[in-house]
């Protein structure tokens, strides 16, 4: 890995206070355009299109020179609507990247490396954050019919005890799946027949049954998902997911652009699901259908590889599993773009430890609403729980119904204090990332005079970078553009063996293939070699 001195300058970065909290829509593209206004020589601002909503989908271009004829990382915030960190990570990491640029490896960087960044997938979902009713909306702003009922928007969530937060709805119940958890008696959590446990409360999603048909809240604001509107796996008829796979504008914005640009080589996208603090597995079964559903064994290996450098760099631990449900964006990135896709989350809740001081104990039953609320208060966060309050709820007419909880997005959201040391560890992450492109290198040219105007010639394709010339499964895709080696011979030069136009599948990191010719003639001849994803090189040959 080339050792950038960029990743000291990152850790020291000025201008990350972000004093007045997180952005809104209108805050980010003003961050975006006084960014590009200040920095012309090394960022490119443009909107790619506009949602149903109308807000703009900005697309910002790092580098210099002809930056679409250079290997290039694509990272995307925003891919869940209520992943309101994302959108700052991919800001911040734009931010940092320019206010780092006047150093020499920065500068060297740019003009090796684009950096393609798409700081906000789900603006029209994002906005909920900062509404008068807070709620984790993940839907653009696309009229749907979610419970297929002839009708839009008319089951949606209710602010029932008024405090602008809608969490949940306790019911007390003999048929309950939920009980107390042991050492939480704020937190439900599902009991477990197979144990003997009994629950004592049903579960819902604050609001009313508008039309009454038995579901709460199941067709309300907020359409399409991004991160369920890709066509590797699309769970179709399922709520969110579109239409059709690609049926959103922003997506087929997105999707036009990416094909567009062979020269991408590794995508990051920051989202709940998360390959790098655990990467993906080989599955033998998955490579062997006809239509792939497993990572080829070659791409895992540097999908560990990435996601060691990843655990190093950020030093997290205690990462939530996740499981890529279908119509995803960072599978589609490895299926169907055919690239190195990596995912993460950027942050999350840490595994907290009890505090004696606090007569804390270990949980009995582990839980990821105890350990945030255990977390947050030993650091002093207010404002995350509203605690149980009873109400009179039409639906529930004889039955005892609390409403309360842990409040949207703060199991998500960290608080903005955090972030700046957040963003300057995802940001030198992204940087290393980049060290480790393929990069390609001609070597061991050889010539042989074997008479009558024969002159075998050989040279060895090098990759140099960590990473192979493209992933494993861009060998099956016509998107990926593979390593091509030409020899340019004159028109007094015959090649009598070997190939003038030759296509390597994909090339492993840190290795190389030897290349021979045969030509009758003389004078002078080149080889070049190269691929949007790496580069190019040329040397020239004396017979």
């Amino acid at each position: 890995m080339r050792n950038y001195v960029f990743c000291i300058l990152l850790l020291c970065l000025p201008g990350l206070t972000m004093a007045q909290g997180y952005s809104d829509f209108a805050k980010q593209t003003a961050r975006l355009q006084a960014l590009a206004k200040a920095n012309p020589q090394f960022v490119k601002l443009r909107s790619l299109t506009k949602t149903s909503g109308g807000k703009d989908i900005w697309q910002i271009t790092l580098g210099t020179g002809k930056v679409d004829e250079k290997p290039a990382i694509v990272v995307v915030g925003g891919v869940e609507g209520s992943h309101v960190l994302g959108t700052e990570l991919a800001i911040g990491f734009a931010e940092s990247i320019i206010n780092a640029a006047g150093s020499d490896s920065i500068k060297s960087l740019l003009e090796k490396t684009s950096l393609y960044v798409f700081p906000n997938m789900s603006p029209d979902a994002m906005e909920q954050y900062f509404a008068a009713v807070k709620y984790e909306r993940q839907g653009n702003a696309t009229q749907t019919d979610d419970d297929r009922d002839a009708k839009t928007n008319e089951d949606g969530f209710e602010d029932l005890d008024g405090n602008g937060r809608i969490t949940w709805m306790r019911v007390e119940s003999p048929i309950g799946e939920y009980k107390i958890h042991p050492d939480d008696p704020r937190v439900l959590v599902k009991a477990d027949p197979a144990k003997g446990e009994k629950g004592k409360y049903l579960l819902f999603s604050e609001g009313t049954d508008n039309d009454r048909d038995g579901i709460f809240n199941e067709d309300g604001e907020g359409g399409v998902y991004f991160n369920k509107n890709f066509s590797f796996k699309h769970p179709s008829f399922t709520p969110g997911a579109g239409e059709m796979p690609v049926s959103e504008i922003e997506t087929r914005a997105l999707v036009d652009y990416l094909f567009e640009r062979p020269n991408v080589y590794a995508v990051l996208s920051f989202g709940t699901n998360n390959n790098l603090s655990t990467p993906i597995a080989f599955s033998p079964q998955g490579v062997a259908q006809t239509i792939i559903t497993g990572w080829y064994e070659a791409d895992t290996k540097i999908n560990s590889m990435v996601s060691e450098l990843y655990n190093k760099t950020t030093g997290y631990k205690d990462a939530p599993k996740t499981t890529s449900t279908g119509g995803d964006f960072m599978s589609w990135s490895y299926f169907h773009y055919g690239r190195y896709s990596f995912s993460t989350p950027g942050w999350w809740v840490p595994k907290t430890k009890p505090d004696s001081a606090r007569n804390e104990k270990a949980f009995t039953v582990e839980d990821a609403s105890a350990n945030f609320l255990r977390w947050s208060g030993q650091q002093a966060i207010s404002g995350v729980f509203s605690e149980w309050k009873p109400i009179q709820h039409p639906d529930f007419p004889d039955q005892k119904v609390e409403v309360g909880g842990v409040s949207p997005f703060v199991m998500s959201t960290p608080p903005i204090g955090l972030v700046p040391d957040i963003i300057k560890k995802n940001s030198l992450f992204i940087m290393k990332l980049a060290g480790l492109q393929p990069q390609l290198e001609l070597s061991g040219l050889k010539t042989e005079k074997l008479g009558n105007g024969l002159t075998r010639i050989t040279v060895d394709v090098l990759n140099t970078g960590a990473l192979a010339s493209h992933s494993k499964i861009g060998d099956r895709s016509y998107w990926v553009k593979r390593v091509v080696v030409k020899l340019n011979a004159g028109k007094n030069q015959t090649v009598v063996s070997g190939k003038k136009n030759q296509v390597l599948n994909s090339l492993d990191g840190n290795s190389s293939q030897r290349i021979s010719w045969l030509v009758k003639g003389a004078g002078k001849l080149t080889v070049e070699a190269g691929s949007p994803t790496t580069g190019s090189k040329s040397i020239d040959v004396t017979l």
